[in-house]
């Protein structure tokens, strides 16, 4: 007997309780697919701003400026490394640290001062590409700052006008000046929306009195170097200093992304079960009520791991179905949410531990999030169906053939 033929035929002798259950798990495939997609480029969006716009791959800082920040910590000489680590083909900008106070009308608050190389820091961020409203700095303008959307607030100021700095200065003295605003930035986090001011270096070492030295180098790293291997080979150049990757400099935001695909499994885990709980229920039903059927065929010869394999091959034909159907209509849904996105407008900006979502939410599609929801599904029907097998492969002729 053909197997693959009887069970065909077996299918669609109960054409709506085979259409309902291929129905849920086509619905529950695309759904899934369509998911992890999302929840991928979710936190794949919010760790690429994390690198590209605040911290890069790796930090270098002097040894002890982690542990006390403090502006007299600084790395004296950083041209020879910046310079080894560019011929490496590892980009590096540095940046000056401080704090002040900004003052605009009857408004002020407390704000982080970000000295930078206009030029340089364009090779290594994006930040540049991330202003709101105004322009990002130029390296002719040294009384040019740019600021955080949310101090911009508290400040009620916009590009075009102009801020007071108060601090106090490397050498002791009071240090101020007045700054025009050139740009408010994008939702970047929550740090840098409250509080940053970014400046020139060279308006920073004036204001300041800090003539020499810097005291953070953001690096990047190729994209065929792991992130390991591109601290050790940083480590082995920034000989003396104190060097991060971004995930020690922020352990709470790496475990968080790194969670993501133990979070959709979780997901996906979840809804399977519902899909196994009616394909139980299905599969339950078909061999109640072929029990005298499956009595004959063992009656006239036909061996357990027969009706059993008959049945598994029933369930893998209604799981091949749902899966053409559920890849075919999750390609469209895919395609807009990789090249469109959802807008969440309102939710733009939000900060989740402290990184700031993206206006557009885009999917990211890659084999992985197609086949492990498929390989899942599988698997699940799988388990699902060994119950109701087992009961048909286990049943005893005489009492079958009896059964009504």
């Amino acid at each position: 007997m053909n197997i693959f033929k009887m069970a065909w035929r077996n299918v669609w002798r109960n054409t709506r309780r085979t259409t309902v259950t291929i129905a849920a798990m086509t619905l529950a495939l695309m759904v899934e697919v369509l998911y992890s997609g999302l929840v991928l480029g979710y936190f794949q969006g919010l760790e690429d701003d994390l690198l590209d716009l605040e911290v890069g791959d790796v930090q270098i800082f002097a040894p002890d400026y982690l542990d006390t920040p403090s502006i007299y910590s600084a790395i004296q000489d950083p041209v020879p490394l910046l310079a080894t680590l560019n011929d490496m083909g590892y980009p590096a900008c540095p940046r000056l640290l401080g704090g002040a106070l900004a003052a605009a009308d009857e408004s002020s608050a407390g704000v982080a001062l970000r000295g930078v190389e206009v030029d340089l820091e364009k090779e290594v961020t994006l930040i540049d590409e991330n202003v709101a409203d105004g322009v990002w700095l130029d390296s002719a303008d040294k009384r040019g700052v740019v600021i955080g959307r949310r101090l911009a607030r508290t400040l009620a100021v916009e590009p075009g006008d102009e801020i007071v700095l108060l601090t106090q200065a490397a050498d002791g003295s009071i240090a101020h000046d007045l700054f025009r605003i050139r740009g408010v930035l994008l939702g970047i986090a929550d740090g840098t929306d409250r509080t940053a001011v970014y400046m020139n270096g060279e308006a920073f070492r004036e204001l300041m009195e800090f003539p020499e030295g810097v005291h953070q180098v953001i690096v990047r790293r190729p994209q065929d170097v792991d992130l390991k291997s591109a601290a050790q080979a940083i480590g082995q150049v920034a000989t003396g200093l104190d060097v991060k990757t971004w995930k020690e400099l922020m352990p709470l935001v790496a475990t968080m992304l790194e969670s993501t695909r133990g979070m959709i499994v979780i997901i996906f885990l979840v809804v399977y079960i519902a899909i196994a709980i009616l394909v139980l229920n299905a599969m339950l039903m078909a061999v109640f009520e072929r029990i005298r059927e499956f009595g004959i065929l063992k009656a006239i010869g036909v061996g357990p791991f027969y009706v059993f394999g008959l049945i598994l091959v029933e369930a893998g034909i209604q799981t091949l179905v749902a899966l053409f159907s559920g890849l075919v209509l999750a390609l469209p849904g895919m395609w807009y949410l990789s090249e469109v996105g959802i807008d969440v407008g309102s939710l733009g900006g939000m900060n989740v531990m402290g990184l700031a979502m993206r206006p557009v939410w885009n999917g990211i599609y890659t084999l992985d999030t197609v086949i492990v929801p498929i390989i899942l599904l599988v698997v699940i029907v799988f388990c699902a169906v060994l119950y109701p097998a087992l009961k048909a492969a286990l049943i005893r002729p005489v009492q079958a053939m009896h059964h009504r």
